[in-house]
């Protein structure tokens, strides 16, 4: 390992003011950590988060949920609260790599790296969330902007995420049996405006997917999801499995998270 500045602030301003500066943030390491072993990443100062006290917890606020950025995954996954509003949520965090990484992993940092296979980024965006930064408040649909990009300015931390509850909601994947991450995954939920249907794994980015939306919109049945063709033609192929194999995931996954939803 090579020599490097280590930091750990107690406040959320001294860790901006070193993110301002240039420093790498530590919120669960489970990409960062990997990424300087291999030498992918070396910064010259490393910002550890896991002080801050006040960047971890989960609270009600009206119909939504919020949950801290440091709040780890098996936290989320055995939370009463996060399983009473939202169990959708609460099933999606127990089932995120395996036991080490959900003890580690925190929410915050699986947003900010936007793994395009990452499960958390598909209930951000499946469910409408909001992200709540030292800056400001960013939408679901403004924040994920490409492959590991975001749309955090340099300097910017994420605080915290709000999750609206909904009338119904689930997550289905399909995992790579050695990463435990998404070949794709499909986050379904039902509100009162309509339903939003989240896909990871399958493309460069998370991602809407409108031809689900429209249809389990008129008719929220696994059959109405069936009958959706889906375009392979923007999807990921690779080693794992290809465009089209992963198309047909979606419309599985799809199928059976609305009928996950509705038991």
């Amino acid at each position: 390992m090579y020599a490097f500045t280590f930091e750990r602030p107690s406040t959320v301003a001294d860790a901006a003011r070193l993110a301002a500066g240039g420093a790498k943030l530590l919120a669960g390491g489970q990409t960062l950590l990997a990424s300087m072993k291999l030498r992918l990443s070396s910064p010259e100062t490393l910002v550890d988060l896991s002080s801050i006290k006040e960047l971890a917890g989960i609270r009600k606020e009206g119909h939504a949920l919020v949950i801290g950025a440091m709040t780890r995954h098996s936290d989320v996954a055995a939370s009463a609260e996060v399983r009473a509003a939202i169990p959708a949520l609460a099933a999606l965090a127990a089932h995120i790599g395996d036991k080490q990484v959900r003890n580690m992993g925190t929410l915050g940092g699986s947003l900010a790296n936007n793994d395009p296979a990452a499960d958390y980024p598909a209930a951000v965006l499946g469910l409408g969330a909001t992200v709540q930064t030292t800056q400001r408040k960013i939408a679901a649909d403004d924040f994920f902007t490409g492959m590991f990009s975001t749309a955090l300015e340099e300097g910017e931390l994420i605080t915290a995420v709000s999750f609206p509850t909904c009338k119904r909601a689930a997550y289905q994947k399909f995992n790579q049996p050695a990463s435990r991450f998404a070949l794709a995954g499909v986050f379904v939920a039902q509100t009162d405006a309509g339903v939003r249907v989240a896909v990871t794994g399958a493309g460069s980015s998370v991602f809407r997917h409108a031809g689900l939306e429209d249809a389990l919109s008129q008719s929220f049945t696994p059959a109405a999801a069936a009958a959706v063709a889906i375009d392979a033609a923007d999807l990921n192929s690779d080693l794992h499995a290809s465009a089209a194999y992963r198309a047909n995931l979606i419309s599985v996954l799809a199928q059976r998270a609305v009928a996950q939803a509705l038991a």
